[in-house]
């Protein structure tokens, strides 16, 4: 297994080492003690979860607010994906920088998103399974998003806005106020 470091802290790309024959293909997909030495610290995963999208679907960008936050191991089952995360962290020097990956099942890769951000992602081939550990459990109160389409961040998604398909509580997430979080902490470090 190989774990780069992304350009936004403690988050990293995983790629699997593959054993390939004419049967097939075999690899870890998980290995707790492997995955916790790769990105230098200890993640206790308790919950699994699966989702199935149809081409055109994007669901985010979300997060768990507070004590429910939540780190994510993102891989994808079937099909091809636009990864997208962002940088909640308002005392992260990469604040409201956002890291956009293709996963797919050809090319295994996984993506492990730390506690403070936001993720979303956008089905590019006709469906898609997505698969994602999670080191804290969900709770409905604590649901936060930014959305999609914020100028701020300046994601460059894979397909036309019109072509996207979003749940209407998506389409109306609030805007991340980049400038107004930037000055709280620029006020905060004079103090």
């Amino acid at each position: 297994m190989k774990a780069t470091e992304t350009n936004l802290k403690g988050c990293f790309i995983i790629e699997p080492t593959i054993f390939e024959d004419e049967r097939g293909y075999f690899f870890e997909s998980y290995n707790h003690k492997n995955f916790c030495e790769a990105i230098g610290r200890e993640v206790i995963f308790v919950q699994d979860n699966q989702s199935f999208s149809k081409k055109g679907v994007l669901r985010g960008l979300h997060f768990q607010k507070g004590e429910h936050a939540q780190a994510k191991l993102v891989s994808v089952l079937q099909g091809k994906i636009q990864d997208v995360v962002v940088d909640l962290r308002k005392d992260s020097p990469t604040f409201g920088q956002h890291l956009s990956i293709e996963l797919s099942e050809e090319n295994k890769k996984q993506v492990f998103i730390p506690r403070g951000f936001a993720h979303g992602f956008l089905t590019l081939s006709e469906s898609a399974q997505v698969f994602y550990k999670c080191d804290n459990y969900y709770n409905k109160e604590a649901e936060g998003g930014v959305r999609y389409d914020d100028d701020a961040l300046g994601i460059g998604w894979h397909l036309n806005f019109e072509d996207l398909i979003l749940l209407e509580k998506d389409k109306g997430l609030p805007l991340l106020d980049i400038n107004n979080s930037q000055r709280d902490m620029h006020n905060q470090q004079r103090q």
